[in-house]
């Protein structure tokens, strides 16, 4: 199964964010996402969705610090939902994005604010280093040494040209 969310929008209003116990940062925000299209009769038409972000420890502490309304965000994450009951003992819903990769790609609007470059890729996992296969000289077990180190070939001996692939 795959819960995947990928979105490009703009921070609705400047980011919440709290600390919980322990000192771990967290960030809510929302994010709008435009489509834009021809209807039947040719009018251009805008249809914007509005999406709860969430983010978590150290990508909340760059969004606290560089992130704010009107800024251009690039997110991935996935896809919950929970409820809660309040007070008066009505049960409400909501369907968020918890982040694991966050870009800045613009900064927010307003003169008083200092450039900034974009933040860099932050992901809430790593990937496990890639095991060399046993007996293998190059350790990656899947290079002949046919490969011609001009930066065309896909390191595995097989230096294909664009046209020869299937897609």
């Amino acid at each position: 199964m795959v819960n995947k969310v990928i979105l490009i929008g703009n921070v609705g209003a400047d980011p919440v964010v709290r600390y919980l116990e322990g000192g771990v940062a967290v960030a809510h925000l929302s994010l709008a996402t435009t489509e834009v299209y021809k209807n039947k009769d040719g009018n251009r038409v805008e249809q914007t969705e509005w999406h709860n972000v969430v983010f978590w420890r150290g990508l909340a502490q760059i969004v606290e610090a560089y992130v704010k309304k009107g800024t251009l965000l690039y997110v991935e994450g996935k896809i919950k939902s929970r409820s809660w009951e309040d007070q008066a003992k009505v049960k409400h819903y909501i369907t968020e994005i918890y982040s694991d990769t966050m870009q800045i790609l613009t900064r927010g609007k307003g003169a008083s604010d200092p450039p900034i470059a974009p933040a860099p890729r932050q992901t809430g996992t790593t990937a496990a280093p890639e095991m060399p296969e046993p007996n293998s000289p190059t350790g990656t077990g899947n290079d002949t040494g046919n490969d011609t180190g001009n930066g065309e070939g896909n390191g595995t001996g097989n230096n294909a040209d664009v046209e020869d692939l299937p897609f």
